[in-house]
């Protein structure tokens, strides 16, 4: 057999060339053995992960579990019913996906040709860049206010005849400020589809549910159990969606990315929200004390927050000098290099020990 050897890539898609991937940290265990010490002996404080893990109902759920064999339900009827409950909102409207980025990816399959414009405010999460660069899409920032708000009246001076999605993280990513419903509703206003990501909800107790039950429909809203409920490891994540997009939704997207063993841990942690909701009040009054402690160092300025993390101008060194004086001391956080985050970091809201450690680092590194 003649084998043919040519370039493949040629047959790629023009609009990939030069394509950025998500820019996702170093694993745990990589990190680990790249400073030879145990995964348990790092502050992992980068990815803005429960500190907590998920209930202890989880493992014990996954470990008695028969049918790891069978495909799973791709409907996920019991899933959705008890999501029903805990949102509030008719189970017909919520879809389920690996991870809400498997949303992401199919919203903008289902909106978006090539040349299509898809808006952002930004600061914000960088995997809406990927996702709506590999669907061709005209990927456009609007810069946010002073305080990290949506200016609502440059967003919409950026919609044009080819606008079809507006990305709104809130609480924001990695800004950690939640936006408000009435700017929200200025955005529904706008003739397009308005994607709300609601990934740390939970943290925030803020939500543009309210718009949807009462029949905003070009609204999409989007959570994960990765965070609050301790699952990141898992994928799963769900989005509630207005009444005419429903059968497109069912028809469209991937019946089995969704497995067993993510269902089964979203069940047994509806079963546990007494356990989950007291780790998030465990987070967020760590939160505040740690927002203090950071302050006081002198080396970081942080920003308010409604998220589980804080986002923290540097003060006396640079940011990177300040990640790399922590990564010795098997310390990890995130830094950034897109505009306006240049000299901050992010740091997720850990364990009392793990904040004290962090904040016992940064005195001697102020020192």
């Amino acid at each position: 057999m003649t084998v043919v050897r040519s370039d493949i890539s040629r047959l790629l898609r023009p609009a990939l060339a030069g394509l950025k991937g998500y820019p996702a940290p170093q694993p745990l265990e990589e990190f680990a053995r790249s400073l030879g010490v145990r995964p348990e002996d790092v502050v992992k404080l980068d990815q803005n992960e429960n500190p907590y893990g998920c209930s202890p109902r989880v493992p014990e759920a996954l470990a008695t579990f028969p049918w790891y064999h069978v495909y799973p339900d791709p409907d996920h009827r019991a899933l959705r019913e008890r999501l029903g409950e805990y949102t509030g909102v008719d189970p017909s409207a919520i879809f389920l996906g690996n991870g809400s980025d498997e949303l992401i990816e199919l919203l903008l399959r289902l909106f978006v040709e090539p040349g299509d414009r898809v808006i952002s405010a930004a600061p914000t999460f960088g995997y809406y860049a990927t996702a709506a660069d590999v669907s061709g899409a005209e990927y456009l920032t609007v810069p946010r206010g002073s305080r990290f708000e949506i200016a609502v009246d440059a967003v919409a001076n950026a919609v044009n005849d080819r606008t079809k999605l507006i990305f709104v993280a809130s609480p924001n990513n990695p800004t950690g400020n939640a936006t408000p419903l009435e700017a929200i509703e200025r955005l529904l206003a706008l003739d397009c589809l308005v994607v709300v990501d609601e990934a740390y909800f939970e943290f925030s107790g803020q939500t543009a549910l309210p718009l949807l039950r009462d029949g905003a429909e070009n609204l999409v809203v989007l959570r994960t159990f990765s965070k609050w409920a301790g699952l990141a490891g898992l994928r799963l994540g769900y989005g509630i969606f207005p009444t005419a997009l429903q059968s497109i939704v069912a028809a469209a997207k991937a019946p089995y990315s969704v497995s067993q063993a993510a269902e089964v841990a979203g069940l047994a942690s509806l079963d546990d929200l007494d356990y989950l909701r007291s780790t998030v009040d465990k987070i967020l009054v760590e939160r505040d004390r740690l927002s203090e402690g950071l302050a006081a160092t002198g080396l970081l300025a942080p920003f308010p927050s409604d998220a589980n993390f804080l986002l923290c101008e540097v003060q006396r060194m640079s940011a990177e000098e300040l990640q790399t004086e922590l990564t010795r001391r098997a310390i990890l956080v995130r830094r950034y290099d897109s505009p306006r985050l240049e000299n901050c970091l992010r740091i997720s809201v850990g364990r009392p020990e793990q904040n004290e450690r962090l904040l016992t680092a940064l005195r001697e590194i102020g020192e």
